[in-house]
Formats: structure tokens, C-alpha cells, sequence
């Protein structure tokens, strides 16, 4: 089979491919077709070829429309079907989504399958730009055969904007390698990610992932402006890179935080940067299933976390962490507030650590995945599964 996803940055949707492609090499072989990352962002190919899966790089593919470079990719993803006969394409995000459904049914290839990795009907785009990528998406439903969504409220998203019916569209939530987290040394890597950023006896508030515009990083920052300066003393940790990192590092100057916030960019010690935090937060304008949620619980941290996308599915409705509403600066600090207390973050990491493994760990995905494939293609006439 071929995986197509538009780029390997680092982040949700890639590290699902990879684990995902290498999970079910035994019984579907994949080659894992992915373009080109943007300036800023870290490469995650590397981890692909680490992990044994065959690897094809389309440079042309990437994130933002380009209208010959869409060309040429489409092309190269029809001449790849051609060649390579796969039963099944499976493709990811949506410019890959729409490039490679389309080669894949120009080619003939019998079972389509794409996956959404955002709630990107609403809050990624501006509104002319919604409407048009809604427009696509129900044009390839016709040649689309099967759905994935990673959350029971984007399957409700994908199902209503797209007019499908609830069986188009399936839900298979990520699943991630958590166990280089759980086997870490937690009391040696905190001590060691606490060393390095002085954080002392201050409660650590750490962000991980692109410093990018649907994040929205700023809400953090204004929000710990509202914390009092006193005992006990809050430092911002926001690891990860991207085009906003000048205006938040402007913006945090702007606010009097410059001593408070530490700009750690891109980090391969997740193990301590997790153990080293008190509290894990996230802003975002939007979200699909934010990874770092996932594995902040994993480790046992307490979470923050702006009520959005599928966030709320993640949180279990606000029993694994705190929800906020969305852009409210001082819901933001009153929960910070309340998660300053040790107490009330032990409450909220021990329960947290305890349901995610299971919910969230890359042998259910993969069985998950599998299943679905299974099933697709004993749906085809005088065809057998693949073994």
C-alpha cells in the first residue's frame, strides 16, 4: 500500500504515519510518500527511515498551494500508482488528501482511505478559503472510499460539512510510542530540564509544539501577565519553532516576561521536558488531537488547555485537565491559578496517567488500522484480504 501525507514536520499527524506504516508492515508493506517541510519547521523523515519504512520524497508536495508544483506532484503520485499497483492509498492532511486521492482514482487504485488530522472546516482559514477547501472535500467524498477521523467530534464535523452519512466516516484516535516516556528516569530528567531553564522552586508552564498563528501562543503570554508576581513565581517554557517566535519574543518583552519565558526551540529530550514541567498548557485556536496533551498525561502531568477541536475528547470532558473557553486570557490564568497548587495537580496527573496508555498506544492503532483495511477490502468483489 501507499501513505501519503504532505510533510514530515514534526508534530501529530507525522508521528502517526510513521509509527503507523511501521506498525503494519507485516501484513500491508507501505511506502510512506511525503513532501517537503517549510522553513522553521523540524524534519521527521529521518525518524521514518529509523523506524524501517520505505521512504519517497516529493518535493513539490507540499502544504500550501502552489498551482505547477500541484501539477507535477499529482503527476508523480499517478505515474507512483501506476508503477507501484497498490490495493489500497491512504493519504493524510489535507493537501495530500486531495493530491493523492485523486492520482490513486486516476490510477485505478481500488480502496481510498484519507484521514483528518485538524477540525479544519472552521478556525485554520479565512472564509473564502474554508468554502473552497469544503467544496473540494465534497467532490473527492464521491471518490473517497472511506473516511477516518481521529476524535468522535471531528467525525461529527467531517460527517455534517461534508454530507456524509454517519457509516462514511470512521474513528480511529492516534496512537503514539509512549512508552520511550514511561521507561524514562522522571525524578533525573526532571532535575536535569529544571537545571537547565533555572526554574528552582518556580512552577513550570511549558507549551510543545510550532510556534505558529493557530496555536496561539500569545494567549499564554497575556495570560501570565495576569499572575501576581509574588509567591508562588510562574515560568513559561514554550518549546518548539516557527514564524510567530519574533513577535512572541517582542510580545513577551512588551509584557514585562522577558526574566519568565524561556524560547527553547526544538528539543529530542521530550522525556525531560515533560518530567521537568508542573503543568502542560495549550492555547490553540484549534486543534485535532493535540500529541502533547496525550503525552503530558502519559508522564503524569497536570493539563490546561483551551476547549477546542477535539481537545475535549482528549480531556474526557474536563475529568483528565482543565478546559477554557477559547482566547479568554483570564480563564487561562485563573486555571494556572488553581494548578498551582500541588495538590491539585497530583489529582489531576495520577488520573490522567492511569486512562491514556491503553487510549492512545500505537499497537491499538495499529490493530485498529488493520481492522478497517481488513474489512475494506473484503468488500471488494472476488478479492481476498492481503496477508
Amino acid at each position: 500500500m501507499v501513505r501519503i501525507i504532505a510533510r514530515l514536520n514534526v508534530g501529530g499527524p507525522a508521528w502517526h504515519v510513521v509509527l503507523l506504516s511501521a506498525g503494519t508492515q507485516a501484513r500491508y508493506p507501505t511506502l510512506l510518500v511525503a513532501g517537503s517541510v517549510q522553513r522553521g519547521e523540524a524534519d521527521m523523515s529521518g525518524f521514518a527511515r529509523e523506524r524501517g519504512v520505505a521512504f519517497l520524497s516529493i518535493p513539490e508536495l507540499g502544504r500550501t498551494l502552489h498551482p505547477l508544483n500541484d501539477v507535477v506532484a499529482l503527476w508523480k503520485l499517478w505515474r507512483l500508482c501506476r508503477t507501484a499497483r497498490p490495493h489500497i492509498v491512504h493519504t493524510h492532511t489535507a493537501k495530500a488528501g486531495t493530491l493523492g486521492r485523486l492520482a490513486a482514482w486516476l490510477a485505478g487504485v481500488p480502496v481510498r482511505v484519507h484521514t483528518f488530522h485538524g477540525h479544519v472546516f472552521h478556525g485554520y482559514f479565512g472564509r473564502l478559503k474554508t468554502l473552497f477547501f469544503i467544496t473540494v472535500e465534497r467532490a473527492l467524498a464521491r471518490i473517497t472510499t472511506k473516511f477516518v477521523a481521529i476524535s468522535p467530534r471531528q467525525a461529527k464535523d467531517v460527517a455534517r460539512y461534508l454530507g456524509l452519512p454517519p457509516d462514511r466516516v470512521g474513528v480511529i484516535p492516534l496512537g503514539l510510542d509512549l512508552d520511550r516516556l514511561l521507561k524514562a528516569d522522571a525524578e533525573l530528567e526532571r532535575r536535569r530540564f529544571r537545571d537547565e531553564i533555572g526554574a528552582r522552586s518556580d512552577v513550570v508552564v511549558t507549551m510543545v509544539g510550532r510556534l505558529t498563528a493557530i496555536k496561539n501562543h500569545a494567549l499564554a503570554l497575556r495570560a501570565f501577565a495576569r499572575l501576581p508576581h509574588g509567591s508562588p513565581r510562574f515560568l513559561l517554557a514554550l518549546v518548539g519553532g516557527g514564524e510567530e517566535e519574533g513577535r512572541l519574543r517582542e510580545l513577551a518583552s512588551r509584557l514585562g516576561l522577558a526574566e519568565r519565558v524561556r524560547f527553547l526551540g526544538w528539543r529530542r529530550d521530550l522525556a525531560a521536558v515533560y518530567y521537568g514541567s508542573d503543568i502542560v498548557a495549550l492555547t490553540s485556536d484549534n486543534e485535532g488531537t493535540p500529541v502533547c496533551l496525550i503525552e503530558a498525561l502519559a508522564c503524569g502531568r497536570a493539563v490546561v488547555a483551551t476547549n477546542v477541536g477535539g481537545v475535549a475528547d482528549v480531556l474526557e470532558e474536563g475529568r483528565l485537565g482543565l478546559l477554557v473557553p477559547p482566547r479568554d486570557e483570564a480563564a487561562l490564568a485563573r486555571a494556572l491559578l488553581t494548578l498551582a497548587d500541588g495538590s491539585a495537580r497530583e489529582r489531576f496527573g495520577t488520573t490522567g496517567s492511569t486512562a491514556i496508555g491503553e487510549r492512545y498506544g500505537v499497537q491499538r492503532l495499529v490493530r485498529d488500522v488493520e481492522r478497517l483495511y481488513d474489512e475494506l477490502l473484503a468488500q471488494r468483489p472476488g478479492r481476498r484480504v492481503a496477508a
